[in-house]
């Protein structure tokens, strides 16, 4: 159960379908395991992915010249400037659904550092996974 847990977190940070914020409101809701215990899984699961999005960024930009590379050079550039503009920390949205995946791959196309990468995914992940966790928790002592 623990490994599907991270497996759903590892996967829901990258491009394939993932649940993770179900299936850790159902564990949660079971009981069965400590809460910061589920969290912590789910965080790791989810950053993991997010550094495999920051990896495939590093390498990506080699292929942007390429006719069949799938982002245009326009918007490249102004996803460049956007990130420029917001800079680093905008690496704390990495765990909105949407933006958070393309956030975490432009990361590596710009050549972020790792570790402050690391440090500022993992807290915008940890808090979204702990807001999760607290309510299904919260909403499980109403029953």
């Amino acid at each position: 159960m623990l490994f599907a847990l991270f497996l759903s977190a590892l996967t829901s940070a990258t491009i394939l379908p993932g649940t993770s914020e179900a299936a850790l409101g159902a564990m949660v809701a079971a009981g069965d395991h400590a809460i910061w215990l589920l969290v912590a899984i789910a965080t790791l699961g989810n950053v993991l992915g997010s550094i495999i999005n920051w990896g495939l960024g590093l390498y990506v930009d080699h292929f942007k010249d390429r006719r069949w590379f799938p982002v245009s050079p326009d918007a490249l550039d102004r996803a460049s400037h956007w990130f420029g503009k917001y800079g680093l920390w905008s690496l704390l949205l990495a765990w909105l659904p949407v933006i958070g995946d393309p956030l975490t791959l432009f990361a590596g196309v710009m050549r972020v550092r790792f570790i402050p990468f690391l440090i500022l995914v993992t807290i915008g992940k940890a808090a979204r996974y702990a807001m999760i966790a607290g309510g299904a928790a919260w909403l499980g002592s109403l029953f």
